[in-house]
């Protein structure tokens, strides 16, 4: 009995000290976790610019194209032929294979109510013993987790005070860097919205010219019918 008691008082005075650490552990990781909230507004802020110059420039591209579709299209009205006769209605889809599966289980739905009963008889005579192995081996894996976590603990908060540092340093590089990389990216921006200014102007006249074609052709083709 003495032995029972202090095995239990061994026990508990492990759970006590794996609570404590796994206190300790939590501070630590909502630390982390703001200080990675910090170094994530961080980016944010640096890819700020990045992005608007990316969106630019995909506006860019996206008004090339567009005086290239226009190009195309001009050429295309001046070549259009006459539009092509409507095409034939498809034919109706096959019939639906007969349902096989069906009957398959139609036909085992007998067997297996009559294997039902002898199943859950089983089941009702290995539970208890089922349980009984279970509990131990919980117990036994819970042994093993308080031997194996103590170290295990301890190797982890070494670990997060210097992911703690590594992190304070890389905020302050990062400031560093935002306001670095926010003067480049202002003159970025301005030369890109310059070439905006002149690709507008562009777009907008190879649009009249291709309505006036489309009104023209239009136009010749009603004559013509």
């Amino acid at each position: 009995m003495l032995l029972l008691l202090l095995l239990l008082l061994l026990l508990l005075l492990l759970l006590l000290l794996l609570l404590l650490l796994l206190l300790l552990l939590l501070l630590l990781l909502l630390l982390l976790l703001l200080l990675l909230l910090l170094l994530l507004l961080l980016l944010l802020l640096l890819l700020l610019p990045l992005l608007l110059l990316l969106l630019l420039l995909l506006l860019l591209l996206l008004l090339l194209l567009l005086v290239l579709l226009l190009l195309v299209l001009l050429l295309l009205v001046l070549l259009l032929p006459p539009p092509p006769p409507p095409p034939p209605p498809p034919p109706p889809p096959p019939p639906p294979p007969p349902p096989r599966l069906l009957l398959l289980l139609l036909l085992l739905l007998p067997l297996l109510l009559l294997l039902l009963p002898l199943l859950l008889l089983l089941l009702l005579l290995l539970l208890p013993l089922l349980l009984l192995l279970l509990l131990l081996l919980l117990l036994l894996l819970l042994l093993l987790l308080l031997l194996l976590l103590l170290p295990l603990l301890l190797l982890l908060l070494l670990l997060l005070l210097l992911l703690l540092l590594l992190l304070l340093l890389l905020l302050l590089l990062l400031l560093l860097l935002l306001l670095l990389q926010l003067l480049l990216l202002l003159l970025l921006l301005l030369l890109l919205l310059l070439l905006l200014l002149l690709l507008l102007p562009l777009l907008l006249l190879l649009l009249l010219l291709l309505l006036l074609l489309l009104l023209h052709h239009h136009h010749h083709h009603h004559h013509s019918q």
